[in-house]
């Protein structure tokens, strides 16, 4: 790790006409681009009859689960909400670790999961780190399971001064996560998180954010409850994680991340294997050793990169970002070249052990 960690604030220029191609990590190509457009099209359509059907049911009928864990924590100030999902319900090691990090920073752990079943010793494993433990239907992702948790948060914690919503879609972490939480608690009140996209304008990736201050906490809360719960993930992305930044900004909010796209960039173009890779990453992109730093930055604002798949090594081994995200390394979708070294970034001293993280992913892929 050579660069410190530090929140910056999220760049406010206007997207642009280039930036709302938000399938740009995914294309790069105008018949990949365009196949990536009949995709979210087919997506809608097969969507939208299916939220009307569960719009029409829903009522005020209670999770298929929900049970208190061994520690309550019923005067708690400070409350995560963890969503999981696998196909064959099991609670990995891996996410175990990362309740148990939450734990010991001190959130009371609102552990919410999607699988349709989950073997009794895994439920009872997490029973000890978390306060409350919830087995609900597979529907609207991550914003669907937030939403629907609020009012049961509201209830049980009232005093709240610290929400973070989190999820299990990052392996990790590689690299101690309390440095990286404490930064994150450095910033006072506002919205935290920790990678800047400027795909489809400035805003936090949603794996993990914290809201710091009642008030910010309360508007947080009072977002993701009037989120439009659907479930295609393409709108989802549009109408949650992208939009939240500026609707807390505009309730004036301070809106931050610890890992800023502009720093991202910057510490890839001053290292030369850095810049090899991602010129060799993307079409757009082949031409970036002609460029000066002023030009290239430019470019990257232009044709935008996902940090945590295209900026993923210098994140690790720059900034000691303590994740690597598991699409990244199950599949992926941007045909990053040199993703198969990640085993050689995790540390013999790693929170999680490499071991332990390539059982999780074992668990995934077998979905």
């Amino acid at each position: 790790m050579t660069e410190p960690l530090r929140l910056t604030e999220l760049d406010r220029r206007s997207s642009g006409l280039r930036r709302v191609a938000h399938g740009y990590a995914a294309s790069g190509k105008l018949s990949r681009l365009v196949y990536r457009g009949f995709v979210v099209a087919g997506e809608l359509i097969a969507a939208l009859p299916r939220d009307a059907v569960h719009a029409l049911r829903r009522g005020p009928t209670s999770p298929p689960r929900i049970e208190t864990g061994t520690e309550p924590k019923a005067d708690a100030t400070s409350i995560a909400l963890y969503v999981h999902y696998s196909t064959t319900g099991r609670v990995s090691a891996m996410v175990l670790d990362q309740l148990g990090f939450l734990r010991q920073s001190g959130f009371a752990i609102v552990f919410i999961s999607m699988a349709a079943r989950i073997p009794e010793a895994d439920w009872q494993a997490v029973r000890q780190v978390c306060a409350l433990l919830v087995q609900r239907e597979n529907f609207g992702r991550d914003f669907g399971a937030w939403h629907d948790l609020i009012p049961e948060v509201r209830r049980r914690w009232p005093s709240l001064t610290e929400l973070m919503l989190v999820n299990d879609s990052v392996l990790g972490p590689i690299h101690p996560l309390g440095p990286v939480l404490d930064a994150l608690r450095t910033g006072g009140a506002g919205l935290f998180g920790l990678t800047e996209s400027v795909q489809g304008g400035a805003h936090l990736q949603s794996y993990m954010l914290l809201a710091r201050g009642g008030s910010a906490a309360a508007d947080l809360m009072a977002f993701v409850q009037s989120v439009y719960v659907s479930h295609s993930k393409w709108l989802l992305v549009q109408l949650g994680e992208v939009r939240l930044a500026r609707w807390m900004r505009r309730r004036g909010h301070r809106v931050a991340a610890l890992f800023g796209y502009d720093r991202l960039i910057a510490a890839a173009l001053s290292d030369p294997g850095e810049r090899v890779r991602l010129t060799a990453s993307h079409a757009k992109l082949r031409d970036l050793d002609r460029l000066s730093p002023a030009q290239a930055t430019e470019l990257l604002h232009a044709w935008p990169l996902n940090p945590t798949h295209h900026l993923w090594h210098v994140l690790a081994t720059r900034f000691g970002y303590p994740f690597l995200k598991t699409e990244l390394i199950l599949r992926n979708p941007g045909r990053i070249p040199d993703v198969a070294d990640w085993i050689n970034l995790v540390p013999p001293d790693s929170p999680c052990p490499l071991a332990e993280l390539q059982a999780h992913l074992a668990t995934m892929a077998s979905g």
